[in-house]
């Protein structure tokens, strides 16, 4: 079965610097645009950003846009979030995401209703 497993989560400082990871097993990689997203505490879950299928195109919601870069490598079925200039208000459980519908354009990129699966999350803090 189809399994997303985030990792690389933890407890940092502001203005530090995270990478995070999403290893993907039971889906053919290369064949879906993949996503991180966040969910605090009493929030809804907030997109951050997203990557084509082949790297190609990327975005970025305007709360991280600057800060975190999306990348990607197909040959290990990963993508990664590096997370720099960290901010207490960062903190929250970080979700990764496979899309089969997403295309190169990237239209609907930021719609939770776009990703067939979803990981479980990893825990990001940054304390003030």
């Amino acid at each position: 079965q189809v399994q997303l497993v985030e990792s690389g989560g933890g407890l940092v400082q502001g203005g530090g610097s995270l990478r995070l990871s999403c290893a993907a097993s039971g889906l053919t990689f290369s064949s879906y645009a993949m996503g991180w997203f966040r969910q605090a505490p009493g929030k809804e879950r907030q997109f951050l950003s997203a990557i084509s299928r082949s790297g190609g195109s990327t975005r970025y919601g305007d709360s991280v846009k600057g800060r975190f870069t999306i990348s990607r490598d197909n040959a290990k079925n990963t993508v990664y979030l590096q997370m720099n200039s960290l901010k207490p208000e960062d903190t929250a459980v970080y979700y990764c995401a496979a899309s089969r519908l997403i295309g190169g354009s990237m239209t609907n990129a930021q719609n939770r209703a776009s990703y067939d699966y979803w990981g479980q999350g990893t825990q990001v803090t940054v304390s003030s």
